[in-house]
C-alpha cells in the first residue's frame, strides 16, 4: 500500500507541475497577443514611444518588438522565449495588424 501511495503522489505531482507550466505558457502567449494588439493600435495613431512602452509593460519580460511598415499597413510582432520551468524553452509569437490613421507619421511615409 505504501509503494502505491508514493507512486500515486509522484504522478499527481508531475501532472500538477505540467498543468501549471501549461497555464504559464498560455498566459504568456495571451500577454504577447495583447501587447502586439496594443502596439499596433498605438502605432496606427502615430504614437511609437507609447507602443514600445506598452509592449514593455504588457508582454512577458524579455519580449522583442518588431515593426514593419508597408504603406499604410503596420505589422507588429511580439516574440519571447519564457525562461525557467521544467519544460524546454518554447518560442511564443503574436502578430497584429493595423492601418495607419490619416495624418499620422506612418500614413505619411512613402511606401
Amino acid at each position: 500500500m505504501t509503494v502505491e501511495a508514493a507512486l500515486g503522489l509522484a504522478a499527481l505531482t508531475v501532472v500538477t507541475v505540467l498543468l501549471v507550466a501549461g497555464l504559464t505558457i498560455l498566459t504568456s502567449q495571451l500577454r504577447c497577443t495583447d501587447a502586439a494588439r496594443e502596439a499596433a493600435r498605438l502605432l496606427a495613431r502615430g504614437q511609437p514611444q507609447e507602443a514600445a512602452s506598452a509592449v514593455h509593460n504588457i508582454a512577458p519580460p524579455g519580449a522583442n518588438l518588431a515593426i514593419r511598415h508597408d504603406g499604410d499597413a503596420i505589422t507588429v510582432e511580439v516574440s519571447t522565449h519564457p525562461a525557467g520551468g521544467l519544460l524546454p524553452s518554447i518560442a511564443l509569437n503574436a502578430t497584429a495588424y493595423a492601418v495607419a490613421e490619416p495624418g499620422t507619421e506612418a500614413a505619411d511615409e512613402p511606401g
